[in-house]
């Protein structure tokens, strides 16, 4: 009579938001990952991730705080498909991700990163979890820091209710547009609306929203969340118009308005 071994777990592996950042700008780790999230993730040995590159730097910065399981170079580390960086992986039909979790049916725990903050909030990753429930395996999400949340708790606006709309349109009159429906829901409802930027467009959506939406809506920015340069500000529109605080716009940014 044979018996099948225990079925590994897939870990939700937080990484610091300090990535592709100044090294100068990099925050020790202890900072802003809890001690337990660190032991899990120097305990695993098998990743699935978006950049194997990225992966082995978070791994090297996590082997200065706890021994690794394995040496860098002995770490099993598996890439998302570009089209799922590209095109999500919510789409008709979704990605098949029950391919990469092999290991896991094999009795190995695996870890899923995204480039920075929380996997499958904001970044690739929902269709591994999907895969992982459908496969029968234990989904654990770990603590560490979350730039939406954050964000939204330093923003004075609606924490009970609010809507993350990811990107919005690069065309300047689609993305008016845009920033006006999300308004009028904002002021209807309450919802705070969440978005976010590729850095090097922020400047010109901080434009727009300021262009763009009623004075009396707040308007709140959260820059560098949990790196040294951090910086945030809410104000109605009405103060934005009078006078644009300077901040560190070229690096990882959340808008949030409403009223």
């Amino acid at each position: 009579m044979s018996t099948s071994s225990p079925k590994g777990t897939l870990y939700l592996v937080p990484t610091p938001l300090d990535f592709g950042c100044d090294t100068s700008q990099a925050t020790p780790l202890p900072q802003v990952l809890p001690t337990h999230t660190v032991t899990v993730a120097a305990g695993l040995t098998h990743w699935i991730t978006e950049n194997a590159k990225s992966t082995r730097a978070f791994l090297k910065r996590v082997g200065e705080v706890a021994p690794l399981a394995a040496p860098l170079q002995s770490q099993q580390i598996t890439e998302l498909p570009r089209e799922v960086h590209k095109k999500g992986d919510h789409g008709p039909g979704g990605f098949d991700a029950r391919p990469l979790l092999t290991a896991a049916l094999q009795g190995h725990d695996i870890g899923l990163v995204s480039e920075a903050g929380m996997p499958a909030v904001a970044d690739p990753g929902g269709s591994v979890v999907r895969a992982a429930h459908e496969l029968g395996l234990r989904v654990v999400p770990l603590v560490g820091p979350l730039s939406l949340m954050l964000a939204l708790a330093g923003s004075g606006l609606n924490g009970q209710h609010f809507a993350f709309v990811g990107y919005l349109p690069q065309e300047p009159g689609e993305r008016t547009q845009r920033i006006r429906e999300l308004e009028a829901v904002a002021l209807k409802t309450g919802q705070t609306q969440i978005a976010i930027e590729t850095p090097y467009r922020n400047t010109a959506l901080l434009k727009s929203l300021v262009q763009s939406l009623h004075t009396h809506t707040r308007l709140a920015v959260a820059c560098n969340i949990t790196l040294p340069s951090a910086a945030q500000h809410s104000a109605l529109v009405s103060d934005w118009r009078r006078a644009v605080p300077t901040l560190p716009l070229d690096g990882p940014a959340v808008f949030l308005f409403g009223r």
